[in-house]
């Protein structure tokens, strides 16, 4: 729902930009020094005034300016129907030079009519530029809109083909209705009327406005497309790697369970034939606990230091029994890494294959040491190979390295001289977790 919110409030922006770009050329008028002064757009003359003429109509609408001692002028007919000119009428105005050999001088622009100043705007009820703008604005907003929805409607997944070409129709029927629905403004009657009412329809400029809007409407949800396929290649990497995660805690919860339960019950045994009962309870109390940890956060990704840690005491209490006086874990941590995080489950296999490769007698004890030191957990220990040695797959070390990466993005360090066994493990800041 909030994603589906966020998008619509996008399409809005985009939709409000375009129609702000393509009525750029009218929101400049409003900061004109003459914006609420309409101006009619009347070639420059080139030819002086001649003073003031009189106005004869012939009966076809057309008229003549005449003057004593001058070439009299052409009034073109739709000029005499507009400003309501009549037989007799006194014109002071400005002129055109002839077309060509033989053509009167034309009409440009009248200044006076029967001895007053001529008023433009009594014959032309052109609308407030307000009003024009906002009809603009509001039609283009409207329009990009709907194609901005329909486009990325379309690009679904989900929606079959049957959609996926309804879809297009739409959007080619909503671009031939723009174009003919554009609004128009009739400088004569000062209406405000569609495209598709008017005798010339292919207006340059209003052409150029309904493509720049289609134009960038498809641009837009184009690349909308693009962004929205990468975000759905990146959520099935995401989900591919949540899975194969998964799947490596349930196959080393299924290592760890019947090798490490059977070992621990041969303890305990031993514990109850030496009737030593406080010691066989303590051992079942830190086995259930090391079961019940396992179980709990075998699907969780990042824990505390300091929960990871009990669970490191009580494993390795399973060891101190089974290995009295010969097998020593030495902790060291620092109380400012606690909270720091890491992978659920990372010490068991560390500390099991201490145990697992290295000879442990009372003549040679083996120490094990677990510390902090520079925002890292290190584990090492003494290499005592065993005069027969147990096969080893390394899936443990592995699968620890590869989970590692996946979860916190780092490596982790292992070292080998010869002599000493090191794994350091980079620990996450509580922020970073």
């Amino acid at each position: 729902m909030k994603r589906t919110k966020i998008e619509l409030f996008v399409n809005l922006l985009v939709a409000v930009a375009i129609s702000l770009i393509v009525n750029f050329s009218y929101l400049l008028l409003l900061f004109g020094d003459e914006r609420n002064e309409w101006r009619p757009r009347i070639p420059k003359p080139n030819v002086e005034c001649p003073g003031e003429g009189l106005l004869a109509v012939s009966p076809d609408g057309h008229g003549y300016l005449l003057y004593p001692d001058h070439e009299s002028v052409y009034v073109p007919s739709h000029r005499i129907r507009w400003f309501d000119l009549k037989t007799g009428d006194r014109l002071v105005v400005d002129v055109n030079p002839p077309r060509g050999d033989g053509a009167h001088p034309s009409l440009n622009r009248i200044y006076e009519l029967n001895g007053e100043t001529f008023d433009y705007s009594k014959y032309f009820n052109v609308p407030s530029q307000a009003l024009e703008i906002s009809v603009q604005i509001l039609f283009y907003f409207l329009c990009s809109y709907l194609l901005l929805r329909i486009l990325l409607r379309s690009h679904e997944r989900s929606l079959a083909t049957a959609d996926r070409v309804r879809a297009v129709a739409l959007v080619l029927l909503v671009i031939v209705a723009m174009f003919m629905l554009a609004p128009v403004t009739n400088p004569r009657s000062g209406t405000i009327r569609p495209n598709c009412m008017l005798k010339h329809m292919f207006d340059a400029v209003l052409l150029l406005k309904c493509s720049f809007t289609v134009i960038v409407s498809l641009l837009y949800g184009w690349l909308r497309r693009l962004v929205r396929r990468q975000q759905a290649v990146e959520m099935e990497i995401e989900q591919l790697k949540n899975e194969s995660l998964t799947a490596r805690y349930d196959m080393l919860v299924g290592q760890i369970s019947p090798h490490f339960f059977f070992n621990s019950l041969n303890s305990l045994s031993m514990l109850v034939r030496d009737g030593r009962q406080e010691q066989a309870l303590d051992y079942i109390e830190q086995l259930s606990y090391c079961f019940r940890y396992i179980l709990q956060n075998s699907q969780n990704t990042l824990i505390p230091l300091s929960e990871e840690l009990k669970f490191a005491e009580a494993f390795t209490y399973q060891y101190g029994i089974r290995y009295a006086d010969k097998l020593f874990f030495d902790f060291a941590i620092d109380d400012r890494y606690l909270d720091w995080r890491l992978p659920a489950l990372s010490l068991q296999p560390l500390l099991g294959n201490t145990v697992k490769h290295n000879t442990i007698t009372k003549s040679r004890p083996l120490h094990v040491s677990i510390r902090t030191n520079d925002g890292r957990l290190e584990i090492s220990n003494p290499i005592v190979p065993k005069l027969d040695p147990e096969p080893s797959t390394g899936i443990g070390l592995k699968n620890l390295e590869t989970r590692w990466r996946l979860i916190t993005g780092r490596q982790i360090e292992i070292l080998n001289d010869g002599r000493t066994f090191t794994v350091r493990l980079p620990l996450l800041t509580p922020e970073k977790a």
